[in-house]
């Protein structure tokens, strides 16, 4: 399965422009932890999220910091605060991000190697054309078993593996797959079962394959 099949194509986006306190009201109203920066050509330049408004607005002065201003946006100190400060001051630079044509095992591999909660999509030139988020990732999962086996066997088997489907019997049972047969090398062997691994909704798989 690959990322723009489970990616949001409607993303809300700030520009590094922007003062922090409109990027927050755009957060709460439109019920979101996180959007992209970009610039005027659509370019990904960055990423704003809850956490780092919350890094650049704290203040030991001024307990509540960011919930404070939820409850009482007129507050004039921290209005003004929100006023003086954009977005391209707060953003987390450079942003991660992932192409549409790649795997969602490589884009959940990427949230947690950088603990990040979503992943700006975009094309060869870099330009936003949606976003996956660990949300995505969870509802991918969830696949039937025919689902599943379709994509064993048109995705891993055919197109990464170049082995005939008719070759090796695999069955897919609540997420558990079980592989069978005898493929040509000793390294196909050990490798289908790995990638079957990383397609989305397997749990298990139960691998008796033999080599030539």
């Amino acid at each position: 399965m690959r990322v723009h099949e489970v990616m949001t194509t409607e993303v809300a986006t700030t520009t590094p422009e922007a003062l922090l306190k409109d990027a927050a009201l755009q957060l709460v109203r439109g019920r979101i932890s996180g959007m992209p920066v970009v610039d005027g050509d659509h370019h990904v330049v960055g990423v704003v999220s809850e956490a780092d408004i919350l890094a650049k607005e704290g203040d030991e002065q001024k307990p509540g910091g960011f919930l404070q201003w939820l409850v009482d946006p007129g507050d004039p100190w921290v209005a003004a605060r929100f006023d003086a400060v954009t977005v391209g001051d707060a953003m987390s630079s450079p942003a991660r991000t992932i192409l549409a044509d790649r795997t969602v095992a490589e884009a959940a591999t990427l949230m947690l190697d950088e603990n990040v909660n979503r992943l700006p999509v975009v094309d060869a030139e870099g330009t936003l054309i949606g976003l996956v988020s660990r949300g995505d990732l969870v509802r991918a999962f969830v696949r039937t078993d025919e689902e599943i086996l379709k994509e064993i066997e048109e995705d891993v088997l055919r197109r990464v593996m170049w082995l005939n489907p008719s070759d090796v019997e695999v069955t897919v049972e609540d997420g558990i797959v079980t592989i069978k047969g005898e493929v040509a090398s000793e390294a196909d062997a050990d490798l289908l079962p790995k990638f079957v691994r990383r397609v989305p909704g397997v749990v298990e798989v139960s691998s008796t394959l033999t080599h030539r």
